[in-house]
């Protein structure tokens, strides 16, 4: 008990030693005598004086702290590896605890953006699932899938790179500077793209035709420059 708290004691017996002398004409048995301690100790000043829960806990370190000796003398050297590990991984679990896992954090900050999408596919998987599309006759799907493997796969071999915010004409504008002899095509794809994407007309089967050709073009084809797309915007 804190020294206020003994302080405050002694002040509660003496009014209650008083409050028998002078009020009560009897002296109260045990039942009542608790019943009186227990409703002063319940006042404000007493509750104050209690110790919080920082309080009791940083007793228990400096307790387990002092406990940590070989030897009566107090020293801690042969401790202080162990407190520095357990601080250390107090510290990394109050990190994931904030921050969470790092890696899983970059990740999503990593991840691609490809046209206002969050991808993740490879250009293999796209042109799987616009195969797949064209397979149903869904030819507006198949074309956004095989527009985007073509993005994906220029990406992956670091001839362009496609950054948040990069339209499908960006993309077709700089995609140009590589492959000077597809510029029209490219132009073509993207203004496919933006009608069945964007403007909700639908994918014919002669667009999609078109693009997945474009697409296995490009993927031989050797680029005649290497530039990044995040260019494009400042041009």
């Amino acid at each position: 008990m804190t020294a206020l708290g003994v302080a405050q004691l002694g002040s509660l017996v003496d009014r209650v030693t008083l409050g028998m002398s002078r009020d009560v004409p009897v002296v109260p048995d045990a039942p009542e005598a608790r019943q009186w301690l227990r409703e002063e100790l319940a006042k404000a000043p007493y509750a104050a004086a209690r110790p919080t829960w920082f309080d009791r806990a940083s007793q228990a370190f400096l307790d387990w702290l002092q406990s940590l000796t070989v030897n009566g003398d107090g020293n801690l050297k042969d401790w202080l590896p162990i407190v520095a590990v357990v601080l250390a991984l107090t510290a990394l679990v109050a990190g994931w605890l904030l921050f969470g896992a790092p890696r899983l954090a970059r990740r999503r900050r990593a991840a691609p953006d490809l046209f206002g999408t969050i991808d993740q596919r490879s250009s293999s998987e796209m042109r799987t699932a616009a195969d797949a599309a064209a397979s149903r006759g869904d030819w507006s799907l198949a074309c956004e899938e095989v527009f985007r493997a073509l993005a994906r796969g220029l990406a992956e071999r670091t001839v362009l790179s496609v950054t948040p915010g990069t339209t499908a004409h960006d993309f077709a504008a700089r995609a140009q500077l590589a492959f000077p002899a597809f510029g029209r095509a490219l132009a073509l794809a993207a203004d496919t793209f933006d009608r069945v994407r964007y403007l909700e007309q639908v994918g014919l089967e002669p667009d999609y035709r078109a693009l997945a050709a474009l697409e296995a073009e490009l993927r031989a084809a050797a680029p005649a420059t290497l530039a990044p797309l995040a260019e494009a915007g400042r041009s």
